[in-house]
């Protein structure tokens, strides 16, 4: 101790000092400087002006400046009822009231990590017509009296189908793409339009999808495109085969099999593809490498291929209609449609099943399901020279050596709608995905279109008119291009048809842009939801419904069979007991007991009203004559 009662300093508390000091100096240094970026320091004598935090539209109103701070809220507690322990025992802490926490969340209302409210809270709205539109459950058919577990599990399917159905109608919005259209002046006619005017009309990308490939060495061409539309297969008679992404003109392979190409198919992806050849049936890959040759499909004429089933529908000269799956690389059925050569056939997309024109002017529709045909029309006077059914499966056209072009209605019915008698006749049909009929009649061809998708296309005067310089072999509207292929004798033709597809594409079933990583994860996906072939018919819907025929019939051999009708006593459902023996299996063994000896008394009455009927039989005189009047000893 120093005089005057300080207490001595020590060196280290008075560098600890000169250090707080030397902080304090420069936090207040600190706070007196400007911001970066911010305004001048205010003068001295004056105070720092307020600056009003900008609200957010979803924010509520702010409390002025003039009130000041906010006020902490003060818990006042006030004197209350005393609450009695109860004898049981402290209440637990984890009871909580009837709802719980899924209430309370239903009464808070939705905030953000920011902590601002939802502006627009819960779901889009969904528009009635637009969800309609999408729903595949009948409203108007009531619920049946089922057992409670049944009515639940409608009553929920029903609520997935309403829920799906409104998810669709909301993202129905992002398709954004409407289909084209071609509209003359007042009094012009569109047949009269030619293509160098539609290219010059429109723009640079959709010119260079019109063009001309001039392959006259050997023609005449089939072609095919993919299922996504980017990719085209075209297959010459005297043995050209290529493959090219016509989009960007790149040729994936080119090939000649020294031998004549009848028809070219696409397989589930543009990675495969056959080739019907004079002999046999061959697949190829996208480099041209021959991998299989099936001998067994001989002299084939038309190929078609179902892609949800994975079959390989084809057509010969010995008449024989052949499926093959190319999932496993067997043929499921050879059906001999006993009407000679075929060289007319077309798919119906709606059901996956096959058209076969012949000679005698009919038309037949197969399915591998059945060794006889589903359907027969007759169809012309003549031999059907073309088919084709357009993408909802209700309309099928057909064209005849007696020069008539045909509509059909295929909901049951099986009626012409329209016809129209063509100079020529037309040799090859195709249906565009929006409804649009192209024919081709010699050198030229005739596109024809309808009121809308659903509605047939309209004969009597033609959407657009194109001569070619040669004769068609072959015509397909490219999928989700307003693009029609056209394959003739002097090579291919791509020709600009406003309208003809649909604009917006499924990327999750077919994507044209999709990867080769995509392409093998949806390949995986199609391979497990690929549908049996037993399960093609006319009508698709009736696999969902109950055959009340064959069960009745089922039913009424069962009895014949039993000699009695196990269903007409309600079943014996065993009283629950307690101690144990209400187990699983002590129930099943008290149901059987009690079945058995049903089962027993039922066959002990039989065998003793047979033997009470011989018994009768050998009590009867022999040697007697019967009179009319034995009938009433019964």
């Amino acid at each position: 101790m120093k005089a005057g009662g300080l207490p001595e300093v020590s060196k280290r508390s008075v560098s600890r000092l000169k250090g707080d000091l030397h902080v304090e100096r420069w936090v207040a240094v600190m706070e007196t400087a400007p911001k970066p970026g911010g305004s001048v320091p205010p003068k001295k004598g004056r105070l720092p002006a307020m600056r009003k935090k900008p609200r957010r539209y979803w924010e509520e109103e702010a409390t002025s400046p003039a009130a000041g701070p906010p006020r902490k809220k003060t818990r006042t507690l006030e004197p209350g009822p005393t609450r009695r322990k109860s004898a049981n025992g402290p209440k637990p802490r984890n009871q909580r009231k009837p709802g719980g926490r899924k209430a309370a969340q239903r009464r808070k209302p939705e905030q953000t990590l920011s902590g601002a409210q939802d502006p627009f809270p819960g779901p889009a709205p969904a528009r009635v017509d637009a969800a309609r539109k999408f729903c595949r459950i009948d409203r108007s058919e009531k619920l049946p009296r089922a057992k409670r577990k049944t009515r639940s599990k409608l009553e929920a399917a029903e609520a997935q189908e309403e829920e799906a159905s409104a998810r669709a109608a909301r993202s129905e919005l992002l398709l954004a793409e409407e289909p084209g259209f071609l509209e003359g002046e007042d009094g012009e006619d569109t047949a009269k339009i030619l293509q160098t005017d539609i290219v010059e009309a429109v723009d640079i990308a959709s010119a260079a999808k019109h063009f001309d490939l001039n392959l006259r060495q050997f023609g005449p061409y089939r072609l095919n495109y993919s299922r996504t539309g980017r990719h085209l297969a075209l297959g010459g008679h005297r043995g050209h085969v290529a493959a090219l992404d016509w989009v960007t003109k790149k040729l994936m392979c080119e090939i000649n099999v020294m031998e004549a190409v009848r028809d070219i198919q696409f397989l589930h992806s543009e990675a495969l593809f056959a080739v019907a050849q004079n002999r046999w049936l061959y697949i190829y890959d996208n480099q041209g490498i021959e991998l299989h040759c099936i001998r067994r499909c001989d002299r084939v004429t038309q190929l078609e291929f179902l892609p949800f089933h994975f079959l390989l529908a084809t057509a010969s000269e010995t008449g024989f209609l052949t499926y093959l799956d190319v999932s496993v690389g067997k043929i499921v059925t050879a059906l001999n449609a006993r009407a000679g050569r075929l060289s007319v056939m077309a798919q119906n997309p709606y059901n996956a099943v096959i058209h076969l024109g012949h000679s005698n002017g009919t038309v037949s529709l197969w399915s591998p399901a059945m060794k006889e045909p589903l359907a027969k029309i007759l169809c012309h006077r003549g031999g059907v020279r073309a088919v084709a059914v357009d993408s909802t499966g209700t309309y099928m056209a057909t064209s005849g050596l007696d020069h008539q072009l045909k509509i059909f209605d295929l909901r049951g019915t099986f009626q012409p709608l329209s016809a129209r008698t063509l100079p020529q006749g037309a040799g090859h049909l195709a249906f565009s995905q929006r409804g649009l009929l192209a024919a081709g009649v010699g050198d030229v061809v005739n596109i024809w279109a309808g009121q809308g998708k659903a509605s047939p296309p309209s004969l009597e005067q033609p959407y657009l008119t194109h001569r070619l310089s040669g004769h068609v072999h072959g015509l397909q509207f490219c999928p989700f291009e307003d693009v029609l292929g056209v394959g003739h004798s002097g090579g291919i033709t791509s020709m600009l048809v406003p309208g003809a597809a649909e604009p917006n594409f499924d990327g999750l079933e077919n994507n044209p842009y999709r990867s080769r990583k995509q392409r093998q994860e949806w390949e995986v996906k199609a391979l497990l939801e690929k549908v049996p072939a037993e399960l093609i018919c006319l009508d698709p819907r009736a696999l969902a419904q109950v055959d009340v025929v064959t069960l009745e019939q089922q039913k009424k051999e069962r009895i014949e069979r039993l000699g009695y009708d196990p269903d007409a006593k309600a079943a014996f459902q065993p009283k629950p007991k307690q101690k144990g023996r209400s187990s699983t299996a002590s129930l099943v063994k008290r149901k059987k007991k009690v079945m058995d000896q049903e089962h027993r008394d039922k066959v002990r009455q039989s065998l003793e009203q047979k033997q009470q009927q011989q018994k009768q039989e050998k009590a009867k005189p022999t040697g007697v004559r019967p009179s009319a009047l034995d009938r009433f000893m019964h």
